[in-house]
């Protein structure tokens, strides 16, 4: 397990705990974190995944997340944060 790719805020970090906590969860899903698309039209996606061969674990303010190792390079600094918005509220991914 890895340490310090990228950080979370407060926000964002009760709420991935609220989800991966919560029982009704299956066993064997983790958060992930990674990149959809390539070159300039990829997008950075969040969401529940299980582990993969291409997958390492890193640990971010105590929260395990899956990130792919081919991803490694554009994650790095990233801020995953949870906002309220008028439009709704949900996470956002910002470099």
């Amino acid at each position: 397990m890895k340490e310090g790719l990228f950080s979370i805020s407060s926000a964002a970090q009760k709420q991935i705990l609220a989800t991966i906590q919560s029982p009704t969860l299956p066993k064997g899903y983790f958060l992930r974190v990674g990149l959809k698309g390539s070159a300039c039209s990829a997008t950075f996606i969040i969401g529940l995944d299980k582990l993969s061969e291409n997958d390492e674990i890193h640990a971010i303010d105590n929260i395990e997340i899956l990130v792919d190792k081919r991803h490694l390079m554009y994650l790095l600094g990233i801020k995953i944060d949870y906002e309220s918005t008028e439009e709704g509220t949900g996470f956002t991914l910002q470099k």
